[in-house]
């Protein structure tokens, strides 16, 4: 098929193609699709393959032409995106080509017509200045601090719960099991307030009516009105600068018995463990761990972000849509149901989808410009990996993991883990090469819990 096109880019990583068939290729699908009405056709006084092309014509005639001209027009773009040198000018997967209007087919003359489409975003990574980027990076420290609380929640998590004897007092950190209930101001119970076996740990977020300091001191069976006044400052906008009448009973207090910090709660946690202090220094290992690893993703999301805005483009709408519909479709997997469930899920708790998709946006165009942005550079720097490279990635993974070289490399026998290891490997190599462009500099002093809530 002789086809001649011609490219126009547009706004928005979009592109109009207009595409131009020679009159000899529209004559001849013209007379292909003619024959296949000819053959199968079947019009009363005809034999079926016998009538003629004259009586076809007058019938069917707009139906053949408009026929040949889809035919032609699937033809000649299904041949153009398969040149391979047309690679950057193809339509994103998700978003297909749009027939600006259907030209009027002459069997006699060349057929042109256009399409316009999403392609993939284009940016010149090449032209980004690095040097004029700076980066400060949060100082942390790990200590006897973030080691005692990490060890405390082991102590939590292997506690045993027991019953307070009845004549025991509630203290803090005890599990006190009351009934709750509202009073008007003529002192009446308000009975939709009222709430049985409400159970929470004395002194924690947990009890949303923040009169933990009135349990203390009470036994089982006590009963107390507690009068409760609430701040202007008050989160729980019910509560805010409201005063509230409680009448209160306390139904059960338990106490958790934590285990002794020694060698034999170290090898419960995992056999691995002998000592106690191989517990601590694998903990302090996870804890530096995990202060690296966030402090590189702080790092990297700031230098992105400044890249986004130094050097602004455009993603195409389907891009976001696609993205948007992901997501939507991992929230359902999230909930365990289908899209169409968590549809009216979401319509039966007063929300609208439409509003959801919309504060899912500005996030979605970032991480898809930042993907973007990061493919094109790994591409423009060649980047790549070495075997040697990768045998170094999982030695770096068992030492960060207290684990041998030999479970690292099990874990990735799958061909797609291993695959995802790789391209892992050379956004690190990338981003180590960036980093040493840009000018790093000594941030804050922040707490270790803080970091984590950047």
């Amino acid at each position: 098929m002789k086809v001649t096109k011609e490219i126009e880019k547009l706004e928005h990583s979009a592109a109009k193609l207009t595409v131009t068939i020679a009159k000899k290729d529209v004559a001849d699908s013209y007379s292909e699709t003619l024959s296949k009405y000819t053959k199968n056709v079947q019009i009363p006084g005809f034999r079926k393959g016998h009538v003629p092309a004259s009586v076809l014509e007058r019938k069917y005639g707009e139906q053949i032409k408009m026929e040949a001209a889809s035919d032609l027009i699937d033809k000649s773009l299904n041949e153009i995106f398969s040149d391979e040198k047309e690679l950057e000018n193809r339509p994103l997967p998700y978003a297909q080509p749009v027939l600006e209007n259907m030209p009027d087919f002459d069997s006699s003359k060349d057929f042109v017509y256009t399409v316009t489409y999403d392609v993939f975003p284009k940016v010149d990574v090449a032209s980004f200045d690095f040097k004029g980027i700076s980066i400060k990076e949060p100082q942390v420290t790990v200590g006897d601090a973030e080691l005692n609380e990490e060890l405390k929640g082991i102590q939590e998590r292997n506690a045993v719960v027991i019953d307070k004897k009845d004549d025991e007092k509630a203290e803090k950190d005890n599990i006190i099991t009351i009934s709750i209930v509202e009073k008007d101001e003529k002192g009446e119970e308000i009975a939709s307030t009222k709430r049985e076996d409400f159970t929470f740990t004395i002194g924690t977020a947990e009890n949303v009516y923040k009169i933990d300091d009135d349990l203390i001191g009470l036994k089982k069976g006590d009963s107390k009105e507690i009068t409760k006044k609430y701040g202007k400052d008050e989160k729980d906008e019910s509560l805010k600068g409201q005063t509230k009448k409680y009448a209160v009973t306390v139904k059960q207090i338990k106490v958790r018995n934590l285990p002794a910090l020694d060698d034999e709660l170290a090898q419960d946690v995992n056999e691995k463990f002998k000592t106690l202090d191989d517990l601590k220094k694998d903990i302090m290992r996870n804890l530096e761990n995990a202060k690296n690893n966030k402090l590189n993703e702080l790092k990297t999301n700031d230098l992105l972000s400044q890249l986004i805005e130094k050097y602004p483009f455009e993603i195409p709408q389907s891009m976001l849509n696609a993205e948007l519909d992901g997501r939507w479709r991992m929230m359902a997997q999230q909930f365990q149901t289908s899209v169409e469930e968590l549809d009216r899920m979401i319509q039966a708790s007063g929300q609208k989808k439409e509003d959801m998709l919309k504060e899912w946006t500005g996030d979605a165009e970032k991480m898809l410009k930042s993907r973007i942005i990061v493919d094109a550079l790994l591409k423009e720097k060649n980047i790549s990996v070495t075997p040697e490279e990768i045998e170094a990635e999982y030695q770096k993974i068992a030492d960060g993991n207290g684990i041998t070289v030999e479970e690292v490399k099990q874990h990735y026998t799958d061909p797609r883990s291993k695959e995802y290891l790789i391209d892992e490997a050379k956004e690190q190599k990338l981003y180590k090469d960036l980093f040493a462009q840009v000018k790093l500099s000594k941030g804050d002093k922040v707490a270790f819990k803080d970091l984590f809530n950047r």
